[in-house]
């Protein structure tokens, strides 16, 4: 004891020495006046003073928000809704490469600190607080990082730093006292900023390379790994030259301390990383007018639903898990498909009108636009006379961005350049859905929804075409007409109408003076035919039937309704055609069958849309497949068998508007009913004639394309090699007679006679 008190004694004799001299004493006193400022500062941001520190109780419950996750049936994510790109995912789907990447880079003393590296953290505190060095960087481990992610920085006038960093560090103390390593590495790993606005690793890694956590490699980790000291400058969708020097100095890291040998890292660092990008965001990815609608639906749904807290959820902050209808693969099919007609049917729309094009000679419709135009509307807020806003408009380029089908560009276009580019291009709708349940399999509202944000799913409402005409038919066969009943093709003016008389397009001249039967008038779509089934069954009964088969719409009473000239939405037609292939059940297409919270706790199920009466009897349905397979097997169709040598049980109906504005197809197989619509937006322009906007060339090859796409995937062998029922044989007796009468002698005398008289009051 007695040497013990010796050397103290003699420790501080020598203190009392040196601190006599100035050059000792003076930075002593400044060193000790900074360690005891230093401990006071703390003192003081625990107890609050610069405000709250959260506590233990707080940081044992950790609630980031998180992305909603948008999933498919099968599970497969295809979108999310969020403020923060964030994904969590558990220790378990780490591989150990990417926890040794993050540890040899980030914090090589991980596992042996309580939070704090004392060596790293005196070295920061030197350099930023003596030399002001504020750039210099390094301290910070693996759970201090964690307490900024969590918590972010406060500005304050003085200090910050030094405040910022002690509140880490208190922060980082009650975290390694509550949590294991492996949950430290777990929460840091689902809340660690990535590029490209992405949070957590999962969200990350499906992102630049399309996959799971779990399934990344060496490199694909390293790339990551290396992207956190600073994820603009390393971000390898945009700086990859700089990004793979930093996954090299990530490699030599997990060399440095034994987690690679010197050999695999030569062999890693000339690897190739190939990405593949799949942006997550609210107009990119798969599916963007699908996940559009879907949001629609959630804010309605949410707004009926509140949490354990009472408190209602937040679609971008609560991690909620939405499960769709939706089919990834037959969407990506649907696409493709969608992408490689319109982009061949663009080309020869455009070259069909040459320089006589609407978009560019026709300047009463160019001027009906100009006062729509964003500029324009800003200009004539500020005051300006049409005249000065026009010459604006026309003489000012800049720098614009346009959609093209062979890759955007970026030129110098005057505001009206660009009004003329755009309303030349032509547009596109899809749905294809369950017809038993109404479950939405594949979703395309548009063209690209980066440019055209309208959806001509769920929000457009044209005219239908030819596709009205099943329903037509329907009517009279329900009604007691039999399906062997024969009506003349020649074209009649119907007084009561201004003299109205509908003409057929596509019907041979030698066919003009002869009758057809029903199934032979709907196969080839015969215009004159379809008014006089109207006719017979009235049109108070078919918009009955309309009704009946699911479509909402007010139909107006005019006989043009047997042509389409009603504008329904494309939900409403397929619903309705789905019941040729649901026991005559119409459906209401839908869109999600579940949503969990979080934890995966279920908030609320959906399930089929189906209607509860039959909208007609089983014969007539069976009167109407058969009808509508004729249309596909020989009739204004067939194009699926000959062109595109579809084999696939099929049925179906083509449309094509007046002035060949719009064109449709309805393709109906016993498991999915896809409806397809092309146009523009613009309804002052149409095809230019008939042979390239009809339904047939302009909307069924979206529909043929896609089919040939599941043809080919033997996934979805359930769906296409599925076959209709057996057709009764008091149908096939029914039906049984020549699709073609022709005009007899007497017929032929007498025919002028019953012409002039005044066609039967439309009913």
């Amino acid at each position: 004891m007695g040497y013990f008190r010796g050397k103290l004694l003699r420790f501080l004799t020598l203190i009392n020495i040196y601190t006599r001299k100035r050059w000792i004493k003076w930075p002593l006193v400044v060193f000790c006046t900074g360690i005891l400022f230093l401990t006071f500062l703390y003192i003081c941001i625990y107890l609050g003073v610069f405000g709250p520190v959260p506590s233990k109780k707080e940081l044992s419950s950790i609630n980031n928000e998180q992305a909603t996750q948008v999933l498919d049936r099968n599970g497969l994510l295809i979108g999310k809704y969020y403020v923060y790109d964030r994904q969590p995912a558990s220790y378990e789907d780490f591989p150990k490469h990417l926890i040794n990447a993050l540890v040899a880079t980030e914090d090589s003393r991980f596992f042996e600190h309580d939070g704090i590296d004392n060596v790293s953290l005196f070295r920061v505190f030197i350099k930023t607080i003596i030399l002001q060095d504020e750039s210099s960087g390094g301290g910070s481990t693996i759970t201090l990082q964690l307490a900024k992610n969590l918590f972010g920085r406060k500005d304050y006038p003085v200090l910050g730093i030094v405040v910022n960093k002690f509140t880490e560090s208190i922060i980082a103390k009650r975290l390694e006292d509550l949590y294991t390593k492996e949950e430290i590495l777990t929460l840091y790993l689902n809340t660690v900023p990535f590029p490209d606005n992405t949070y957590g690793i999962e969200s990350a890694s499906r992102k630049f390379f399309s996959k799971t956590v779990s399934d990344l490699s060496i490199c694909e980790s390293a790339l990551l790994v290396g992207s956190l000291k600073a994820n603009s400058y390393y971000n390898p969708r945009t700086q990859s030259e700089q990004s793979l020097k930093r996954r090299t100095v990530v490699l030599n890291q997990m060399a440095k301390y034994g987690y690679l040998s010197q050999d695999s890292v030569t062999t890693l660092k000339d690897k190739k990383v190939v990405l593949n990008y799949s942006s997550f965001s609210h107009v990119d990815g798969i599916a963007p007018y699908f996940r559009e609608q879907v949001k629609r639906e959630l804010v309605k749904i949410l707004d009926t639903l509140k949490s354990d807290s009472g408190e209602k959820y937040d679609l971008y902050k609560d991690g909620l898990i939405v499960h769709t209808t939706l089919d990834y693969g037959m969407q990506r099919y649907a696409e493709e498909a969608m992408k490689e007609h319109l982009s061949e049917l663009q080309i020869n729309f455009e070259k069909s009108y040459g320089n006589y094009a609407p978009w560019l000679r026709n300047e009463n419709l160019l001027q009906s636009l100009y006062p729509q135009m964003p500029q324009y509307k800003i200009y004539e807020k500020a005051g300006w006379d049409h005249k000065r806003i026009l010459d604006s408009l026309k003489s000012k380029k800049q720098k614009t961005v346009l959609f093209r089908w062979e890759g955007d560009t970026i030129q110098d276009v005057t505001a009206i350049d660009s009004l003329r580019h755009y309303l030349k291009l032509l547009n596109t709708g899809m749905l294809s859905i369950d017809p038993k349940t109404g479950e939405v399999r594949a979703y395309i509202g548009g063209i690209d929804y980066h440019y055209f944000k309208y959806d001509h799913v769920s929000q457009s409402e044209r005219q239908v075409g030819s596709t009205f005409k099943p329903i037509v038919y329907t009517a009279a066969i329900e009604n007691g007409m039999d399906p062997c009943t024969y009506y003349p093709v020649r074209a009649v003016s119907y007084t009561e109408y201004d003299g109205w008389t509908p003409q057929n397009a596509g019907v041979p001249e030698e066919d003009s003076l002869s009758k057809y039967s029903l199934e032979h008038a709907l196969s080839r779509s015969v215009n004159t035919i379809a008014v006089k089934v109207l006719n017979d069954v009235g049109i108070s009964t078919t918009i009955e039937q309309a009704k009946a088969m699911g479509i909402k719409k007010e139909i107006p009473r005019q006989p043009s309704i047997a042509l389409g000239t009603a504008q329904i939405k494309m939900t409403e037609m397929a619903g309705a055609f789905a019941s040729y292939a649901n026991e005559s059940k119409p459906v209401t297409p839908f869109y999600i069958s579940k949503i969990e919270d979080r934890y995966g706790n279920v908030l609320v199920e959906f399930s089929s849309q189906v209607a509860k009466e039959k909208a007609y009897r089983n014969y007539t349905r069976q009167v109407l497949l058969k009808m509508m397979k004729e249309t596909v097997n020989s009739g204004t169709a067939s194009r699926l068998r000959y062109t595109y040598k579809l084999r696939n049980d099929i049925a179906g109906k083509t449309g094509t508007t007046q002035d060949n504005k719009d064109g449709w197809f309805v393709g109906i197989t016993p498991k999915l009913v896809t409806m397809t619509w092309v146009g523009n937006d613009n309804h002052g322009i149409g095809f230019k004639n008939t042979s390239i906007g009809q339904g047939a060339n302009s909307a069924l090859p979206i529909f043929a394309k896609f089919y040939q796409k599941l043809n080919a995937d033997s996934i979805y062998n359930d769906i296409t090699s599925a076959k209709f029922e057996y057709t009764w044989k008091q149908v096939q007796e029914d039906m049984d007679c020549e699709p073609i009468i022709r005009e007899t002698f007497f017929e032929r005398l007498f025919r002028k006679r019953k012409e002039s008289k005044d066609f039967d009051t439309l009913r």
